[in-house]
């Protein structure tokens, strides 16, 4: 019984955050009805569970879903995390807030201190350190382009723009044609332009692109290249979404375990 109800969560956790994932990517939203669908059961599942067979960890059970659901809040209000990611990670504390180390073991071994206690940190953090993977490919990607086309990366008022946006624009965007920027809506310009004096050109880089915002900017940019103002390739982001790299790092935490567990024992020597 314990078996089958362990399975379950794990079986319907999986089943939304993969739907929830191909929603999010493919149309850039994903509907309430998800979560609703989602939290009930998980509570149940988790509730029967506990009170069947670990009755003490009840109280814990709800400390974790506290303390996920408020740090899913922090991320989601500073702009970190949008709101099917904030609630995805909340359904989570609710179905799995441990390991589920009675079914799973996982392939580093002994499961971490946080992945016992509070499982959904752990998802959180591997979603993080593959979300950066992206952003290593993406800086080897820019320097290559750089070397082949002997372009430099900023141009006009960009190189005036603060090192710390430059960066991040390196690590999260590349170059695209605005024809492919305009055909593919999933793609977020990571740039803009406004006149400034005597008609003069003024590019701006942008680290945070929105959805409202997108249709206008491209807009601003496809005048000025028509003007001969700036170059045709700008800055953009692929802007993969997050419930991607949060259900990968969910396999990965039932698969493998905890990536910054991992890190820290390696360099610690343990």
């Amino acid at each position: 019984m314990l078996v089958m109800l362990i399975g379950s969560k794990i079986a319907l956790s999986l089943a939304i955050l993969f739907y929830a994932s191909w929603s999010d990517y493919k149309t850039r939203e994903v509907s309430n009805n998800v979560w609703i669908l989602f939290a009930p059961p998980a509570f149940a599942l988790t509730f029967a569970e506990l009170f069947l067979y670990e009755f003490s960890m009840l109280p814990h059970y709800g400390l974790c879903f506290a303390l996920t659901s408020a740090f899913a809040l922090i991320l989601f209000y500073a702009g970190g995390f949008g709101g099917a990611d904030a609630k995805a990670l909340m359904c989570l504390a609710l179905a799995l807030p441990f390991h589920p180390s009675e079914l799973l073991k996982p392939l580093m071994g002994e499961a971490s201190p946080i992945m016992k206690l509070f499982f959904p940190v752990t998802v959180f953090s591997n979603s993080v350190i593959l979300a950066a993977l992206t952003a290593i490919y993406l800086l080897i990607h820019n320097l290559f382009w750089r070397l082949k086309s002997g372009s430099s990366f900023f141009e006009g008022k960009q190189r005036e723009e603060s090192i710390g946006k430059k960066i991040l624009v390196l690590l999260t965007g590349y170059k695209v044609h605005i024809k492919k920027l305009k055909e593919k809506w999933h793609i977020y310009p990571l740039e803009d332009v406004e006149n400034a004096e005597e008609g003069e050109i003024k590019r701006k880089l942008l680290t945070m692109p929105k959805d409202e915002e997108r249709g206008a900017i491209v807009k601003r940019l496809e005048k000025a290249i028509e003007a001969g103002k700036i170059p045709e390739k700008v800055w953009a982001t692929p802007g993969l979404p997050m419930l991607i790299f949060m259900t990968a790092g969910l396999v990965l935490a039932l698969v493998y375990g905890d990536i910054v567990w991992t890190l820290v024992r390696f360099f610690i020597g343990g």
